[in-house]
Parts: C-alpha cells; structure tokens; sequence
C-alpha cells in the first residue's frame, strides 16, 4: 500500500519466522535504511520494565540498609549518664552510679578515721540521681565528684543521758551511758574493806568500845532521779568520753535544796556545812531565829549538788565490848563510898546490826536492827559499904520499860552523838542510884535531869516533858524522875539518855542490862 509507515520482515514469507530484516514505511527512490536485531534483543526489549522493576527495588534495599547502619551507629554512641541532685537541686552528672558509691565509701572512710572513738554516718539522704541518654555525651565526671565531696557531711550516732527531763550530755552508745551511770554509783559502794569513795556519812564508833572495825555489806544501790537514753544525731566533737560523762554527772551545781533540821544543829553549823553564812539562811527562811530552831524544821538553802543522786542501803555490822557486870554486896563493915572487889569481871563481846541509808554518801537514815551476845560477860563482885547513902553500883538499868532504840551512840554527821535515843514508857527512871546535881533546861536538851552516882558516873535524861525530882534529892536505881517527853530539839516524844564517865561520854550499850 502506498504511504503506508511502519515496519515490515522481508527476506522470507511470513509465518515463517525465524529471521528477516526490518524497513521503516519510508522508503525512498532506492535509499534503504536497514536495521539487523537478534530476536534476544527482541525478545529483551519485550521485557525491559522488569529489569527497572528489579533496579528500583535494590536501590530501595541499599538505601535501607545505610539508614539502619545509620541508626545502629547512633544507637551504638548513644549512652547513659547520670544526673545528680541535692535535695532537688541539680550539682552535675556521673557516668555511672558507681562512681558515686565509691564516693560515699571514700567520704565515709575519711571521716571514720577523723573521728576513730564515735560511729560516723554518712548523711546520704538529700541526694538523688536521674538516668539520661545523649549521643556521645561527654561528661566530666571529675567536676561533679568533687563538687559533691565539698558538699557531703556526717554526723555521729550518740545517745544523750537525760535526767531528770535534763539533757546532761551524749555519748556514742547505750552502753557508754550504762558503763558511766555504774561509775558514778560506784563513787559511793564499800570497798572491801567497808569504805566508801566519800566518807562524809561513815559510822564511827567510839574509840575503846569496837572490839573490830564495823563490816558494811551493800544491799541496795540505785539512782533517785529518772534516767532516760535517748539516741541522737550528733556533732563528734560534742560526744563525751566515758570519763569527761563521769566528770559531768560528778560536778556539783548550786540548786536551791530543802534542808531538814537534825540533832544538834544550829545556823552556824548548816551553814558552814552548805559553805553559806547564818544571814544568807536567814535571808532565804524569813522569821528563822535561833533560839526556836526544832529538829525536824525545814530550811530553804542554795547548796552544791550533783545532777544525779545515788541511793545506797548497807548493813553494818558491829562487834562491841559488853563491860562486866558488877554485883554489888552491901557491907556495914565498910564506909559509905568505898567497895572493895571480891572478884574482878571479864568483858563479854555482842554484835550489833544496823541498816544505813545514804544519798550520795551522807547517811539520811539509821535503823538499829537488833543485838546478839557472842560471848557472856563475867560479873565482877564488888563490896560496897552502906555507911553513906546516895552512892550508885555502877549497874545501869534501862531507864524506860520496853524501850527500843532509834538512834545508837556514834558520830552523826560531822558530830558525836553523845547518847542514844530510845522510846518505850513514857515514865523515866533513875538509872542506878545518886544524888541530882541538875534539873532544869539546858540547850538543845530541853527539859534535862543529870544524877551523878557518887562512883565517878553521871547520868542525863534529855527532852523530858516534865521533871518529877529536884536538885541535892537522892535517888534509888528505878526511883521514877520524870515524864518522856519532846521539848529542845527534838523530832519526836523520846529520851536522850547518857553516860559519863569522869566527865567523858561513854556508849550507854555497853552498860545497860
């Protein structure tokens, strides 16, 4: 067909069809342009998109592959670090905790071995850490570490004694505390030997009449005030040894104390006792005088005391000469007050038993528990004229039925207790027989009556009610004289009864049947 445009196979029929030759529809006057494909070409050319089809898909795959090599990177270089803060406030960052215990080992070593005698804490509790990833973050660990072992502190762990209410002082533990509190008691236990740390309240006795050194075995020993250990977070240069805790619980302090009247004292001698003067008692007592100062009375005064009171209870044991008794047989054959000795006594041997309450080593309380005979004492026979009347036996007679004693014979704090005190039947008697040389008041006794025996013995009767007898009267042992009474100085109805010996006290037990 003429015109016609396109492509044609010559050279062999179709349908034949393996090879032949393409023409364009342009053929001009014997100008041919010719174009010779292998039928793969053909055939690759029929398939052509499958080929872009497979190069889109591996340039997706490469592409793919770069960015997860990109993101593995990333990741690989991204790390963890952490923050750290101070009660919320952030002071830097550590690369790892680890660091910042080894910190807090460190710090806690440093301040043990700067304080070695307490328990040093490591105060943690304020501080705080955040983990948080960056890549490749660059953190200065150093900086941060040594800002927080600028900032760290410690404290001790103590307890404080308190008494009373009072903190008195700390020390590092409970046992310290228990360790000084036993101290401190043990200022006032008897030593073996029956003494004391402090000797201001021991019993003594009068010389010539112990057959041996009184023996004191503690029963009881405490603390009158109310101990408390409280735990507590301390300074270490505030924690007490065990010593300086002793010092501070053994320091006297001036506090206002009651003060109750005893036997004997007058204002001259409680003051110079609290190391004060009369006025300074005055001062503080308004309306004290005196003259009408009574056992028993209670007087406001600034004295020394320490923070705690120890309370000790002894039982003293004492072993006392029993002096013979003497059996008198009348003799008309010799003058009055003269005796001749028939046969010479031996002295017997008796203990006594006492219960002894001090506070802080001055004795408060005295309880006389009883007697026992260890060994009878032999009489001595004496012959004594009855020419004379009015001359004792020297037998003493208890001067009142059923007495018991309430104060022995010895030195009562810081004075010799002359006498003893007894209480029984109000009706008191002639001890043995003599003459009266005194009735009447006498100072700090009240109403008094003394009979001298004629034998170089005198007796007293002190604090009587009433006086049934009179000066130069003679007396027979048990003859009533007068009425038990309260008045002197006195804190009770009782009787002071002693015995003299040309003039020097002796201790009426070793007499008194």
């Amino acid at each position: 067909m003429k015109g016609f445009k396109g492509t044609r196979l010559k050279g062999k029929k179709p349908g034949s069809g393996v090879s032949g030759e393409q023409t364009t529809g342009n053929e001009e006057k014997g100008d041919k342009k010719k174009l010779t494909f292998d039928i793969r070409q053909w055939n690759h050319g029929l398939h052509g998109p499958r080929k872009w089809a497979a190069a889109a898909a591996g340039g997706i795959i490469i592409v793919g592959g770069i960015i997860f090599a990109g993101n593995q990177y990333v990741a690989a270089n991204t790390v963890p670090y952490y923050k750290v803060y101070i009660k919320g406030t952030e002071v830097g960052a550590l690369q790892s905790e680890e660091q910042l215990q080894k910190l807090y080992k460190n710090k806690a070593q440093e301040y043990a071995e700067k304080y070695p005698d307490v328990e040093m804490v490591l105060n943690t509790e304020g501080v705080s850490t955040k983990v948080e990833k960056a890549y490749k973050a660059d953190i200065d660990s150093n900086v941060t570490l040594n800002k927080l072992d600028d900032m760290l502190t410690a404290y001790a762990k103590g307890v404080e004694l308190v008494v009373d209410g009072e903190a008195i002082g700390i020390v590092k533990d409970t046992e310290s505390a228990k360790a000084v509190l036993k101290q401190v008691q043990k200022q006032y236990v008897p030593d073996s030997d029956g003494t004391t740390g402090i000797q201001s309240g021991a019993r003594k006795t009068s010389t010539g009449t112990a057959a041996a050194a009184p023996k004191t075995w503690l029963t009881s020993v405490g603390i009158n005030e109310d101990i408390d250990f409280e735990p507590v977070k301390a300074d270490p240069n505030k924690v007490l040894t065990e010593e300086e805790a002793l010092n501070t619980l053994m320091k006297e302090r001036e506090e206002p104390v009651t003060y109750s009247v005893r036997e004997g004292d007058t204002l001259s001698t409680i003051a110079s006792k609290f190391e004060m003067t009369a006025w300074e008692i005055k001062q503080k007592n308004p309306g004290t005088k005196e003259k009408y100062l009574q056992i028993g009375d209670e007087l406001k005064i600034t004295a020394p005391k320490p923070p705690v009171t120890v309370k000790t209870v002894e039982k003293v044991v004492e072993q006392i000469k029993i002096q013979p008794e003497r059996v008198v047989r009348e003799s008309d054959e010799l003058k009055a007050g003269t005796s001749k000795v028939v046969r010479p006594g031996q002295a017997g041997l008796k203990q006594m038993d006492y219960r002894i309450t001090k506070e802080n080593g001055e004795v408060v309380k005295e309880e006389w528990l009883g007697q026992q005979v260890l060994k009878a004492s032999i009489p001595e026979v004496v012959l004594r004229g009855t020419k004379v009347i009015g001359q004792g036996s020297g037998d003493f007679a208890w001067p009142v039925s059923g007495a018991s004693l309430t104060s022995s014979y010895g030195s009562r704090w810081g004075r010799m207790h002359e006498g003893i005190d007894m209480v029984g039947s109000s009706d008191v008697k002639a001890a043995d027989e003599g003459r009266v040389v005194f009735e009447g008041q006498q100072n700090g006794y009240g109403n008094v009556i003394i009979i001298d025996h004629g034998n170089g013995y005198q007796t007293l009767y002190g604090h009587l009610s009433s006086i049934g007898v009179s000066a130069g009267q003679t007396v027979s042992k048990g003859d009533s004289i007068g009425v038990m009474g309260n008045t002197g100085r006195s804190t009770g109805t009782h009787l002071h009864f002693e015995i003299r010996k040309n003039n020097t006290a002796q201790n009426p037990l070793t007499y008194l049947r």
